[in-house]
């Protein structure tokens, strides 16, 4: 195995085909998890290559991260980009702020988004598990402005859904869903999966589905049709076993792969050229 450059975290063998990372935060600084160094995308993304994860989805889900994302895919060509305002932080702003700012915020997210490198209006959802009741409304008119926005510029929509599976799937199928849809980190059951699954919609897998506890997540994972079933970090977070609990990169990746092919008894090299054909479907060829 190789370490990444400052010796904490081994990375796994390469893989045995390219795979896309189709939902990380590069250099996004979390201090719990990173101290005071900011993690350098540029590194990030050379570790990640070396071990067959050669194209990101990089998503930047408040107003200034998604302008620094769509920037820094500028000059990177393995990197597109999703534009949001997450679920939380639309709560926030409404709270804070007002509804005037929470729309200002959502009107700077669609001037982004016409940019040729973002290819995904996302992370938008709904999350109440930190959200008090009186501030899902705000989650519910922001999460459909995103759609309107992904419809309006034909981008794939990108699903986070924490605690909110009935008002996601009733939202999307009141509103109307764009033509890609994409549920990022799936947390639901296979009832769920299936119901995704009936729809069209893409269903992405973590680090949470090597997790022990969540045997729920992996009768999922079962019944997902192959042409449907994505990968992702959610980097820096979610790392996936044997490496939880440390700060999680793409580079990382490989370990949710190979577990994901195990569970569903697919061939390592199958598996990932199925992942990457996956991930160019749901979001373009670049």
């Amino acid at each position: 195995m190789t370490k990444t450059a400052d010796g904490s975290v081994p990375a796994p063998a390469p893989l045995a085909a390219p795979v896309i990372d189709t939902h990380t935060h590069l250099n996004l600084h979390d201090r719990y998890l990173h101290g005071d160094a900011a993690p350098d995308a540029d590194e990030l993304l050379a570790l990640a290559a070396q071990v067959g994860v050669t194209k990101v989805i990089q998503i930047g889900c408040d107003v200034d991260y998604a302008r620094h994302s769509v920037e820094m895919a500028r000059t990177r060509p393995d990197v597109a980009v999703g534009v949001s305002v997450h679920p939380n932080d639309a709560a926030r702003i409404l709270e804070r702020d007002g509804a005037e700012a929470l729309d200002a915020a959502i009107d700077e997210i669609a001037e982004l988004a016409k940019d040729d490198v973002v290819r995904a209006v996302g992370e938008t959802g709904l999350d109440y598990y930190r959200t008090s009741d009186e501030l899902h409304a705000a989650q519910q008119h922001a999460f459909r402005r995103h759609i309107d926005l992904a419809q309006a510029l034909d981008r794939t929509l990108v699903i986070h859904d924490r605690d909110a599976h009935d008002d996601v799937l009733r939202i999307l199928e009141e509103h109307g869903a764009p033509q890609r849809v994409v549920f990022h980190c799936f947390s639901g059951d296979a009832a769920m999966a299936r119901h995704c699954a009936e729809r069209g919609w893409y269903l992405s897998f973590a680090g949470p589905v090597t997790y022990k506890a969540n045997d729920a997540l992996r009768e999922a994972l079962a019944v997902v049709p192959p042409h449907l079933l994505l990968v992702e970090t959610d980097a820096p977070y979610l790392t996936p076993v044997p490496e939880r609990g440390k700060p999680n990169a793409s580079y990382l990746m490989p370990h949710t792969v190979r577990f994901m092919a195990e569970q569903r008894g697919a061939d390592e090299a199958a598996f990932c050229t199925l992942l990457f054909e996956n991930a160019q479907r749901a979001f373009g060829v670049w």
